[in-house]
C-alpha cells in the first residue's frame, strides 16, 4: 500500500529542453565555459552553504553577460519553466485517493522558491523536500534518512520515489523506499497502475 510519493523536479515534474542550451543559443555561453562553476561552487549553494546570487558575480563577469545578477537567475528559471502537466494531473489524482505527494529534488534555495510561489507547485504538492534545506543530496543516503524521519509515521515501504537519475534510484532503495526509474509519462502511469490498482 502507497502512502506517499515523491518526485524529482528536472527531468520529472520540469521537462523540456535544459538551461544549458537555452545559454549557449541565446547568449553564446557554453557549458565549456559553465562547467566549472556547476561543478565546483553551485554545488555548495544546492546544499545551503553559499547563495547562489554571491557565487554567480565573478563567473559572469567571466562569462561575458553584460546584465544583472538577478537577470540571469531570472532568465534561467524562466528558461526552465516548462511543468509536465499530465503529471500534475496525475498528482492530484493521487492526493484524491490519499496519497500523499511530496517534491524530493537537488535545487538551491531562490530556486526552490521559485518552483513552490512562481510555478505555483506549493498548491499541488504535500511540501517540498530540497537539498538546500535538507543539507544533503539525493546521491546520499543520509537526504532519505531525513525524509523519513519528517514522514514519521510512514514506513519506508509505503513511499514510491520518481527519478529520472538511475544513482538516485539505487541510493532510495538502499534506504528501503520503493523507486522506480521516471522515463516519460506513459510508463509512469503504468507503473503506479501496479503500485496502486488505478490511477
Amino acid at each position: 500500500m502507497i502512502k506517499a510519493a515523491l518526485f524529482d523536479v528536472d527531468g520529472v515534474l520540469v521537462d523540456g529542453e535544459p538551461f544549458s542550451r537555452h545559454l549557449a543559443r541565446d547568449y553564446g555561453i557554453s557549458t565549456e565555459k559553465t562547467a566549472a562553476f556547476f561543478k565546483g561552487r553551485f554545488l555548495e549553494c544546492l546544499v545551503g552553504r553559499a547563495d547562489l546570487k554571491e557565487e554567480l558575480i565573478l563567473p559572469l563577469h567571466q562569462w561575458g553577460w553584460q546584465d544583472s545578477v538577478d537577470a540571469f537567475v531570472d532568465y534561467w528559471f524562466r528558461c526552465e519553466h516548462n511543468v509536465n502537466g499530465p503529471l500534475v494531473h496525475a498528482v492530484q489524482q493521487l492526493r484524491r485517493q490519499g496519497v500523499r505527494c511530496y517534491l524530493a529534488t537537488n535545487q538551491e534555495k531562490y530556486r526552490t522558491a521559485y518552483i513552490l510561489e512562481h510555478m505555483g507547485q506549493a498548491e499541488n504538492f504535500d511540501g517540498m523536500f530540497s537539498s538546500a534545506y535538507v543539507g544533503f543530496m539525493k546521491h546520499e543516503t543520509t537526504f532519505f534518512k531525513y525524509v523519513l524521519n519528517k514522514l514519521d509515521g510512514i514506513e519506508a515501504e509505503t513511499i514510491i520515489f520518481w527519478d529520472d537519475t538511475p544513482s538516485n534510484i539505487v541510493v532510495a532503495k538502499e534506504v528501503g523506499l520503493q523507486a522506480e526509474l521516471y522515463r516519460d509519462f506513459a510508463d509512469f502511469e503504468e507503473k503506479m497502475r501496479r503500485y496502486l490498482g488505478a490511477l
